[in-house]
């Protein structure tokens, strides 16, 4: 079983991970060639690209020309402890032990438009480049064109040693549109996260990113092997309804208090 997910626009490189161990982004190469695209941007650009305000865009340029390997400890953190949103709230990595690390280093994998694929202890400079932005580059118009193959191929690679090989979906569209689903040799699964709200159960962004996260967190504290095992997440009140989901799309409920 091996998860995905996506990366978060905010990022914490204030507070010292807890960790030493640190691994290299696989994809290097193809990084620099974006921030080399990037850095021939003016902050004008770049807001009107990513439709941004001028402060951030501002700040985004300035990472782009600071943005050199070798990535160190002391220029980089790693990417699970270094992005800060609902979904990595949910994860809550921060008090992972290194035998969980180990766990997520193995099963989960993430999705960005920078570095294409990232290991959780992956070192990564800080940087905004949302997989949806039609950055042209000499390879492709936008970043699934970019990056569609090699992230596929980077799947497969780690698929392909698993006895039953199941990918889970836990992205958001955006980020797993960069996967070529017919091009992946593995069942995949999708888990949706279901609440109730004016009168019916729907799917709600801000709790959804956070489910997800906390699935994640789920199968690293149980050191889940099997993606069956995923039925029995209950964090933060989910449950899986059988009587909805359908062959590999999970779909947990919960009805919060009113």
């Amino acid at each position: 079983m091996l998860m995905v997910i996506s990366p978060a626009k905010s990022l914490d490189y204030e507070t010292p991970p807890q960790i030493d161990i640190h691994t290299q982004p696989d994809y290097l190469r193809q990084s620099k060639q974006l921030i080399t695209r990037l850095k021939k941007l003016k902050p004008v650009d770049v807001s009107t690209l990513m439709d941004i305000s001028d402060n951030l865009a501002a700040l985004n340029v300035a990472r782009y020309g600071e943005w050199k390997p070798p990535f160190t400890p002391d220029n980089a953190k790693q990417a699970v402890l270094a992005f800060n949103g609902d979904v990595y709230d949910g994860i809550g990595a921060t008090d992972f032990s290194a035998a969980e690390f180990g766990y997520a280093q193995e099963r989960l994998r993430i999705l960005s438009g920078l570095y294409g694929v990232l290991k959780p202890l992956d070192l990564m400079q800080p940087y905004r480049l949302e997989m949806g932005t039609r950055l042209d580059t000499a390879k492709a118009k936008d970043l699934y064109g970019f990056w569609g193959g090699t992230v596929t191929k980077a799947l497969n690679e780690l698929l392909k040693a698993q006895e039953t090989p199941v990918l889970v979906n836990l992205a958001s569209e955006e980020y797993f549109k960069v996967v070529q689903p017919k091009a992946v040799k593995a069942r995949i699964v999708h888990p949706v996260f279901e609440d109730w709200k004016g009168g019916r159960y729907k799917i709600i962004s801000f709790f959804a990113k956070k489910a997800r996260g906390m699935m994640v967190r789920y199968a690293v504290k149980e050191q889940v092997a099997e993606v069956e095992q995923l039925k029995q997440f209950d964090y933060g009140g989910y449950a899986f309804n059988a009587k909805v989901s359908k062959a590999d799309t999970w779909v947990f409920r919960r009805k919060l208090a009113d």
